[in-house]
């Protein structure tokens, strides 16, 4: 397929082929922009294998689709912004091509702001809790601080309670709140979207095509779930006892799932790493089980975990008494298996399984299946300029601080620290990130640093948890002496902290700025 160029820096092309792909990479292009909508006639390439195979090449691919039946104004807002955000030469396709050199006629007639509509001090991008966190803790040290967050949800939710939702232990409700309710004073809530970021004009691009301006920027809009990429999934969530404690709505099937089997086969799945919270999936078994064990049915009920991982926990110390409840469970252990496609109404999941050199594909039937989606950073970050190669924003694992761009920080589930992915590790980062950023904001470097904490407490039966705490390179780090709490073994302790006294902190503690046992460590201090 030959490519039209319209400009050095733009060429458009008719569908793209993965032969296409390949040559687009040959000569040098760095961003590919998809302009056909999926699905507009029998046997077109998604988008998504395109994207697949760009990324995969080292390109950016972003999905801007325009309606064969014309163009709007939105066409050429998202475009511009694409097209700021985005690596150049940039390759854009359609059907035949002229509706991406339509839609780029209309991205450079788009009005473009002379300034940016606002300025900061500090832009918080994510108002989950990393954000919330972030803006708390910088107004607790600077009340006069001008702190934008933007975030287009209603909602905030307490996620980490959503296993204890699918166990029955806590109510849906219990883990909501209004975003309203739990954005400080003192900061202007922006509730829209972002679509790219601009760090040489100290901008961030939203979704109405309008800008934000800062001087230091926190980057914390969390992670995607990205359930289109198991086969069938989406179609069958929520039915056909298929379920996950990741998503809000489905919490409750999961345990009204657990209640009602009592006998058959029970499956549940990790997907390939980074994923948050890496022991959720395992935990959603363990709570299953030992409700199961309860009611005494466990015995008539084949127990399946199926890990795309090789081993069972990323931390050794804590696999011996995870170990003990897989043997009380008699639940059978199948590492490197990657969920790859859910037929719901067959009941059949399909596994691709590693066996030496080769890879299988295996069908396997279930009677309920707990689901945990392959997950990667948001669209917008993965296509922009502060991306690392694996797609997530791109930092000092110490201070936090982008590594290009010096008054941009990341924390949460959106960056390339090699920490877990929990609510813990974001407590934690939020105070290192305010000092940093706020010295950053005065001149200075930053002056504090983080050892990549992130706590997991695995519950493994009704009343026990095994509390893993480590930070970097699976250094175990226990807030809590020995004799209290030995976190390599389960301990009713844990659980009390887990049911009864993280929720609260969470709420009137992490998301007010409180910093308990959490302060931020001085960079060369023991």
């Amino acid at each position: 397929m030959p490519f039209k160029q319209i400009s050095p820096e733009f060429s458009v092309s008719g569908q793209l082929t993965l032969d296409d792909v390949r040559e687009a990479a040959a000569q040098g292009f760095r961003t590919i922009i998809c302009n056909r909508p999926d699905g507009e006639e029998p046997g077109q390439l998604s988008s998504r294998a395109v994207q697949d195979q760009a990324e995969a090449l080292g390109m950016k691919f972003t999905y801007i689709p325009v309606s064969s039946s014309g163009l709007v104004a939105s066409d050429g807002v998202k475009m511009r912004a694409a097209l700021e955000a985005l690596p150049s030469p940039v390759l854009a396709y359609c059907r035949s091509g002229a509706r991406s050199g339509k839609v780029w006629n209309l991205a450079a007639e788009a009005s473009r702001p002379t300034a940016a509509e606002h300025a900061y001090d500090i832009v918080i991008v994510g108002g989950g809790s990393a954000g919330i966190a972030t803006a708390s803790s910088m107004l607790k040290r600077n009340a006069n601080l001008t702190i934008a967050v933007i975030d287009p949800a209603d909602v905030h939710y307490y996620q980490p309670g959503w296993t204890m939702v699918g166990a029955g232990v806590f109510s849906a409700e219990f883990t909501r709140r209004s975003e309203r309710s739990v954005m400080p004073r003192g900061v202007e809530w922006i509730k829209k979207s972002v679509s790219g970021f601009s760090p040489e004009t100290n901008a961030v691009t939203l979704e109405d095509g309008s800008s934000v301006s800062y001087r230091v920027l926190v980057a914390c809009p969390g992670i995607k779930l990205d359930w289109d990429a198991i086969e069938g999934l989406t179609d069958t969530l929520g039915k056909n006892g298929v379920t996950s404690n990741y998503r809000y709505d489905l919490a409750p099937y999961t345990n009204r799932l657990v209640k009602d089997l009592k006998s058959g086969r029970a499956l549940f799945t990790q997907p390939p790493m980074p994923i948050k919270c890496a022991g959720a999936p395992q935990k959603s078994m363990y709570l299953s089980c030992s409700n199961w064990e309860r009611a005494a049915v466990l015995g008539d009920i084949d127990v399946q975990f199926h890990n795309s991982g090789a081993v069972l926990f990323g931390v050794a110390a804590y696999v011996p008494a995870l170990m003990e409840y897989v043997d009380r469970y008699n639940a059978h252990l199948n590492f490197e298996s990657k969920l790859v496609a859910v037929n719901g109404a067959a009941k059949v999941a399909t596994f691709e399984q590693k066996r030496g050199d080769s890879v299988i594909r295996v069908e396997e039937k279930f009677d309920m299946i707990h689901v945990v989606p392959p997950q990667v950073a948001p669209d917008f970050v993965r296509n922009s300029p502060l991306a690392a190669a694996n797609g997530f924003i791109e930092v000092n694992e110490a201070t936090l601080q982008h590594v290009r761009y010096p008054n941009i920080f990341a924390l949460g589930d959106a960056c390339s620290a090699s920490n877990a992915k929990t609510m813990a590790a974001a407590r934690k980062q939020a105070p290192v990130v305010a000092v940093n950023a706020l010295a950053v904001l005065e001149g200075k470097s930053p002056v504090a640093d983080y050892d990549g904490y992130g706590s997991c407490p695995l519950t493994v039966e009704r009343g026990k948890i095994v509390l893993a705490e480590f930070g970097y390179g699976g250094k175990l780090l226990p807030s809590f002496p020995n004799w209290l709490i030995d976190g390599t073994r389960p301990s009713r302790l844990s659980w009390l902290l887990k049911d009864t006294i993280l929720p609260p902190i969470y709420w009137h503690g992490m998301l007010k700025g409180h910093e308990w046992m959490v302060k931020p460590h001085k960079i060369g201090a023991a």
